[in-house]
């Protein structure tokens, strides 16, 4: 794990990569990894998320900049310019059930080559995707997902790159540190190895590449 600052973190995501970044509507996003992205114009990012969050707020200042080629997530409606994009044929928009979305990071961040789920079945949903009857019952086949760049907002980490969440902000986090090559982590202060409990570690340092200090921007 390396400590580096905000604009080498975000130097690290180029045009066209993919990316996970946590979240919900806002909450628990990694607000100053984001902004730098949008001041660096990085473009034709793919991004996996739960939501694209409000204009002016989260993963909604990347759809506003122009940043993203196409997302997934599980909902884009407190976002109208997320809608507008897709409806103008701007933004490539996949929307994925909430449970199914977290469930293909799952999937991908533990090697499982994907997930089976009711969820969708005689629907539109199921268009397109293989149908595997288990005990009498359909499910859909859901590929698992995985994405270049974790963009992970954090309470607190040390030295060694232990990562704290705190509360509600934990979302989706903890999950998509293991989906995805390298870990960029942004968190609100960074304390000396030892000072945190091995109770209270929610990640642990070694799957952390990069560690930023960043002040909320909202």
């Amino acid at each position: 794990m390396r400590v580096v600052g905000i604009d080498e973190a975000v130097s690290a995501v180029a045009d066209n990569s993919s990316v996970m970044i946590g979240g919900f509507l806002g909450c628990g996003s990694p607000d100053n990894i984001i902004q730098g992205i949008v001041e660096r114009k990085t473009r034709g990012l793919t991004v996996i998320a739960n939501d694209t969050s409000f204009p002016d707020r989260g993963i909604g200042k990347i759809v506003v900049g122009k940043c993203a080629a196409k997302v997934i997530v599980s909902h884009i409606g407190t976002n109208p310019e997320t809608q507008r994009q897709m409806i103008e044929g701007e933004l490539d928009v996949e929307l994925v059930p909430q449970g199914t979305l977290a469930e293909r990071i799952r999937a991908g961040g533990v090697g499982l080559g994907g997930i089976l789920t009711p969820t969708g079945v005689g629907t539109v949903v199921q268009e397109g995707k293989r149908i595997i009857a288990v005990d009498g019952k359909d499910y859909l086949m859901e590929l698992p997902l995985r994405a270049e760049f974790a963009l992970v907002k954090a309470k607190k980490a040390d030295y060694f790159g232990n990562l704290v969440f705190s509360l509600t902000a934990r979302n989706f986090n903890p999950l998509i540190v293991l989906a995805c090559n390298t870990v960029i982590v942004e968190v609100e202060e960074i304390v000396p190895v030892g000072s945190i409990s091995p109770d209270e570690i929610h990640i642990p340092g070694v799957l952390v590449d990069y560690v930023s200090v960043g002040s909320v921007v909202g």
